[in-house]
This record gives structure tokens, sequence and C-alpha cells, in this order.
């Protein structure tokens, strides 16, 4: 091999690592997108509650709680349905026919549950909440979780 293809070679093998590296960092720099997903374009027209809000709320219980994770991990009493996030448009019927009603949705993390009240919204329900955090943030403020799937009405 000649000292060109040599060079040539080197000059190839810095610029894959190079490029490795770029990917590398960029890929953990990014957002988790479980964690965080890009709900809509439009402008967010629900409104995110904390877990003591929530716990306030649980105290004169008016409103539909929606579990929206899955897979099943738990529950926060006073649970109304457990409905998988991407199958809300499939359970229309659960939901009230008033678009006023108060719905509150949670899942593990916020994430589903941001995606799902978005779905709500775009249908027209103009009283839906969303448990910032999820269960993650439930059991983290000191709540317990119930381990019994939720009863469907």
């Amino acid at each position: 091999m000649g000292k060109k293809e040599i060079i040539r070679m080197g000059i190839i093998v810095i610029l894959l690592v190079v490029a490795g590296l770029v990917f590398f960092l960029l890929h953990y720099n990014m957002p988790d997108n479980h964690e965080m997903p890009a709900i809509s374009q439009k402008e967010v027209s629900f409104k995110n509650i904390t877990a003591n809000q929530l716990s306030a709320m649980l105290d004169n219980k008016d409103f539909l709680l929606v579990n929206v994770h899955s897979p099943y991990m738990g529950e926060i009493k006073g649970t109304d349905y457990f409905i998988f996030a991407n199958d809300i448009k499939n359970n229309l019927d659960k939901f009230p026919d008033g678009k006023n009603t108060k719905i509150v949705l949670y899942c593990r993390s916020g994430g589903m549950s941001r995606i799902a009240a978005q779905d709500l919204v775009d249908m027209g329900y103009k009283n839906v909440l969303n448990l910032s955090g999820g269960m993650n943030a439930w059991e983290q403020a000191g709540y317990k979780l119930n381990f019994i799937k939720a009863n469907k009405k």
C-alpha cells in the first residue's frame, strides 16, 4: 500500500469516528420521546395538574378519572376506566356526552396522558386535565397506587 492510500484510509477512519461521535452526542442530548412526546402543532388546550391538586380533587370527586397507561401498571384510587392512550377514539362511549364534563387523565410518567388529553381536546372536550408526571409524580408526592384494574362502569 502506498503512502497516499494510507493517508486516504486514515482520513476515512477519522471521518467515520467523528461522524459516530456526532451521532452519539446528538442522540443522547435529544429529549426522550417517551417522556416528552410532541402532541400537536396546535396550542395545547388542556390543563396540567399536580399530584397534590388531584389528591385534593378526589376528596369531592366530580370528574371522570381515566388511566391511559399501556400496559397496566397500577392505578390511582377512584379511577373510573383503564383505556390505552392510543385507543381513546374507540372508547368514546365511556366518555360523557357533555363536552364540558371534567375529565382527568394520567399514565405512568405523563407522556401518554398528554397525547390522550390532546386527542380529547381535538374531539371537542373543553375541560380536560392531565396529571403532570403521572403515577411517578403521584408516588413521589407520597401517595399510593392500587393494583386492581379500574372498574368498567
